[in-house]
């Protein structure tokens, strides 16, 4: 690879960070997921969080096994979240396949497709592009990163000012129309009962994604605080590629300091706050966000529980 591909793709792979949008692992890079007999398993509390181990993404998983204030139980095989299908290897486009998804969502910008590349998908199945707005980080991000300055990159990460901004970017998640109406016609897929299995994912799964699924779960009266938990987990599902990411940008001199980067790769439960707090102030709560923030009608809200909850 030349050095100037070398530079280039350094500088995406940090600018991708602004919000949550880490390129996905190559195949070289990435760490497999422990698992379970059945391929799947991560426990937290009472429930299992079951990821899809894959070589070329790490926060591949599906939302179902939740228990829910009525009783039930989401559904299993129906809905999955995860980070870019972009790196995914021969391998892991047979695994997918073996989904059965019929439909992915893709929530990232044009801007990270250019750097990161299109999902490999199994034969027949195309992403929808659904991109939902980063306020422009992105691209300010790769600028900062490329220059490889450490004062340039100081003023603009450190100092809160990283946190600053993630909390900015979850408040569009709610004041953006453009962002709701992406995020209201995924739901509205899902609840659709003709609509076979669902997949939708950003660039690293944890923010767009973690946000719409929050939403979901949230909406399927699972009760919050193992809403707050699918959102979190996240952290453990990047912790050693996130790592290795700040490390290679330390070797390679891009960076001098690479724990600026730090606030842009976690989930944190203050950004999820940040998001809930704005809901609560424009929509009065979740049900408000859910009606008249989404547009979701109570068909549509009674369809989402009987397709997804057991």
């Amino acid at each position: 690879m030349s050095r100037a591909r070398i530079r280039l793709a350094t500088a995406a792979a940090a600018a991708a960070l602004a919000i949550g949008t880490l390129p996905a692992a190559s195949a070289s890079a990435a760490t497999p997921a422990p698992a379970s007999s059945a391929g799947f398993g991560h426990p937290w509390g009472a429930e299992t969080i079951r990821q899809v181990p894959l070589q070329g993404a790490v926060n591949v998983r599906d939302i179902g096994g939740y228990r829910t204030y009525t009783g039930g139980q989401v559904r299993h095989g129906l809905v999955y979240r995860s980070d870019a299908l972009s790196k995914l290897t021969a391998a892991d486009v047979t695994t997918v396949s073996g989904l059965g998804l019929t439909k992915v969502v893709d929530f990232r910008i044009p801007m990270e497709l250019q750097y990161d590349g299109a999902d490999k998908l199994p034969p027949g199945l195309f992403a929808t592009a659904r991109p939902v707005s980063d306020l422009g980080l992105y691209g300010t991000l790769v600028g900062a990163i490329s220059s490889g300055d450490p004062v340039k990159q100081e003023q603009m990460l450190g100092g809160g000012r990283a946190e600053a901004y993630m909390r900015d970017i979850y408040r569009t998640f709610v004041t953006s129309p453009e962002n709701r109406a992406q995020f209201a016609a995924t739901l509205r897929e899902i609840a659709d009962g003709g609509q076979g299995p669902l997949l939708y994912h950003c660039t690293s799964g944890k923010d767009r994604t973690g946000w719409l699924s929050y939403v979901l779960l949230r909406a399927l009266a699972v009760p919050e605080s193992s809403a707050e938990r699918d959102y979190l987990a996240s952290n453990t599902f990047r912790a050693a590629y996130d790592a290795q990411l700040r490390a290679g940008l330390k070797q390679s001199g891009r960076m001098q300091n690479p724990d600026l980067l730090i606030p842009l790769q976690e989930v944190r439960q203050d950004y999820l706050e940040s998001a809930t707090a704005q809901l609560e102030a424009d929509y009065g709560g979740f049900y408000g966000y859910l009606t008249d923030g989404l547009g979701l009608d109570l068909r549509t809200l009674a369809r989402l529980q009987k397709k997804m909850v057991r």
